[in-house]
């Protein structure tokens, strides 16, 4: 690939959609590194380490790089492939789906931040480095100070839920420039893990989503070098769009989850081999009450499957409308996947919950392990009120009305 051609890239060089035989293929991985997870999953999760292991796993798959430009040698796939992998992945892990989900919108960061000029630097560094992407950037813990440095900055100051911070390559941060020629703008920028005065903080001790090396960063007079901006973070359209895409991630996560606990409760079922002694029938799998909770939670998952499978497709077709993408078209979409927010945080939660109804007294034994669905979905589903998004909702269908442009928005 010459340099002439490289640049010849566009800005946000996702385009077209995925092919059968793509979505096929990475399927086929998705599903291969789910059932490696799937061997030793409640293990893991009790014994509360940062994933290295699991981060290989990932790594090895070639699933990292799903989403660079073939240009690069990556292996150009697209969004819906991408969502995908991270539905499959959390129906048997969601700390794992969680940290996949993240590093593609961090990794993409690359396409929606940088300009054009420096992108094939960080598209060849991120597939040289294997890198998996972290990030910390919660913006309700604003508590970092970027201040001008010569040609550079200085970085000061602690971020709580970093997520894949303590097992990421490289960690993605966004702050508000204090002085000097930018002042007032939001730089996004990129650190290795091992940058002096960066700090990884091994705090995340939560009840669910226990392996997504989620601690808290602390900033000591970090520096940070011109190579080290990926860009701007501005209001143009196609550039925000990447944030309803961290919310369709969201609800792929949780739509996994849902089918997770939906198949695992199904094998308990089908395993208890007596039945309620006023059911008449031989098994518990034969008695209607119990047919009839699992046909309604199998038949509203499948409904929430079916808006999630629309819009992860939809994501390629907005991400290759570029710089025409208008206000108008990008609050449309972000209203569509509140919609799925809304409802897929729904199903994730009472699936995971209501399950026991058809699995019984006995599936609540540790070694069943049947409430790690349950406390994953609970956990990573307050990362943002999702009251919010069903009043977004209301107001966009009534009056048109928008929420204010932020990383959550």
């Amino acid at each position: 690939m010459t340099t002439t051609a490289i640049q010849a890239l566009p800005r946000v060089p996702y385009q077209g959609n995925a092919s059968a035989d793509e979505l096929a293929y990475w399927n086929g991985i998705a599903r291969n590194v789910a059932n490696e997870l799937q061997k030793d999953v409640l293990e893991r999760d009790r014994a509360n380490q940062q994933p290295h292991k699991e981060v290989q796993l990932l790594k090895d798959s070639g699933l990292l790089n799903l989403l660079v430009p073939a240009e690069f040698g990556g292996a150009g796939g697209h969004w819906e492939t991408a969502f995908n992998a991270v539905r499959i992945i959390s129906s048997v892990d969601g700390s794992i789906g969680q940290l996949l989900a993240y590093h593609y919108i961090n990794q993409s960061g690359i396409a929606f931040y940088a300009l054009p000029e420096t992108q094939p630097a960080w598209w060849q560094a991120t597939l040289n480095g294997n890198w998996l992407w972290g990030d910390s950037v919660n913006p309700v813990d604003p508590d970092l100070t970027l201040t001008a440095d010569g040609d550079g900055y200085r970085l000061n100051g602690f971020k709580h839920f970093s997520t894949g911070s303590g097992v990421g390559d490289v960690i993605v941060f966004n702050a508000l420039v204090a002085d000097g020629i930018n002042q007032g703008k939001i730089i996004a920028f990129v650190l290795e893990t091992t940058r002096e005065g960066l700090e990884l903080v091994d705090d995340w001790d939560n009840l669910g989503q226990r392996l997504t090396g989620s601690g808290s960063v602390r900033n000591t007079n970090v520096r940070i070098n011109p190579v080290d901006v990926l860009g701007e973070v501005t209001d143009e359209p196609i550039s925000t769009i990447l944030t309803p895409s961290i919310q369709l991630a969201f609800s792929n996560f949780y739509l996994g989850s849902a089918e997770g606990a939906l198949t695992r409760g199904r094998e308990i079922l089908l395993g208890r081999k007596n039945s309620w002694f006023l059911s008449g029938v031989d098994t518990y799998a034969q008695d209607k009450i119990f047919q009839r909770t699992l046909g309604e939670l199998k038949a509203r998952t499948a409904a929430v499957a079916a808006l999630a499978e629309k819009l992860n497709k939809k994501f390629d077709d907005v991400a290759a409308r570029q710089g025409a993408l208008t206000s108008e078209e990008r609050w449309a979409y972000a209203n569509e996947i509140a919609e799925l927010k809304v409802v897929s945080t729904e199903i994730g939660i009472e699936v995971s919950n209501r399950i026991y109804e058809v699995t019984g007294a006995s599936s609540t034994k540790n070694s069943v392990g049947l409430d790690l669905y349950w406390r994953n979905v609970r956990t990573h589903t307050l990362h943002d009120p999702v009251d919010y998004k069903k009043i977004e909702v209301g107001a966009y269908y009534l009056n048109g009305e928008v929420p204010p442009l932020s990383l959550y928005t």
